[in-house]
């Protein structure tokens, strides 16, 4: 086990980012965790059990300082930085007509920007080290918009990002930089309702019939950070709702 290695997650206090911070932590890797509210960290840390390789760093991902403050702190503690995740992210479901200009700032700010500036640090100091990863959370429905989510937001930067990806995987090949993005479908995760209805709606939005976990992102994450040899790829995890129509 190599506990040398430093992973940034941004979006660490819940969901799939706490559930990816924790299955680093349990290889014995160093994990800097990012979320807009220290007192959320500070949860989520007493949940994995206070260890001392969790490092906490609050602050707006979508502010250059953030992103340049996550970077110090990590390399001022463990060394370097060897993987970055850029799980943190908003997703805002409703009619075009309906979005408001707070709706557009709000996905441009979290997933637009919150996206660029870490990807742009870790960039720079993994071009250096000639190693690194970076994976990018992005949306299944990017890749095949649905009339039961009407979605032209999170769509537009969500698919701006999977483009985005392949890029910068081209731009950081020779310097043997792996960048990957995991496309989710609908994953079991606090932020949907728990009513009966609403969740045999989403389970019906995939042909599996069932939502995806945690642990199924989890477990894409770990695959592409363990490969030396794939980049510029989206894998999809949406219990084949992007395969075609049924």
């Amino acid at each position: 086990m190599n506990i040398s290695k430093t992973v940034i997650v941004t979006g660490a206090s819940s969901g799939i980012g706490f559930a990816i911070s924790e299955a680093y932590l349990a290889r014995g890797y160093n994990v800097v965790g990012n979320a807009r509210s220290l007192k959320r960290l500070q949860d989520a840390a007493k949940k994995l059990g206070n260890p001392s390789n969790f490092l906490l760093v609050a602050g707006d991902i979508a502010k250059p300082e953030t992103a340049a403050n996550l970077f110090e702190k990590a390399i001022e503690h463990f060394g370097q930085v060897d993987i970055l995740i850029n799980n943190a992210g908003i997703f805002i479901s409703k009619l075009v007509e309906h979005y408001t200009e707070d709706d557009l700032n709000s996905i441009i700010d979290t997933n637009l920007k919150g996206f660029f500036y870490p990807s742009q640090a870790a960039a720079k100091h993994m071009a250096k080290n000639g190693s690194g990863h970076i994976v990018t959370i992005t949306a299944s429905i990017a890749m095949q918009p649905n009339t039961q989510v009407p979605a032209l937001l999170p769509v537009m930067v969500k698919g701006g990002l999977n483009s985005a990806v392949k890029s910068l995987a081209l731009e950081l090949a020779s310097s043997n930089v792996m960048v990957n993005g995991i496309a989710p479908g609908i994953i079991a995760t606090p932020m949907h309702s728990q009513d009966e209805k609403v969740q045999a709606v989403l389970k019906n939005m995939a042909p599996i019939g069932r939502l995806g976990t945690s642990k199924d992102i989890v477990d894409a994450v770990l695959y592409l950070t363990d490969s030396n040899f794939v980049t510029g790829t989206i894998l999809v995890v949406d219990g084949g709702s992007t395969a075609g129509h049924w």
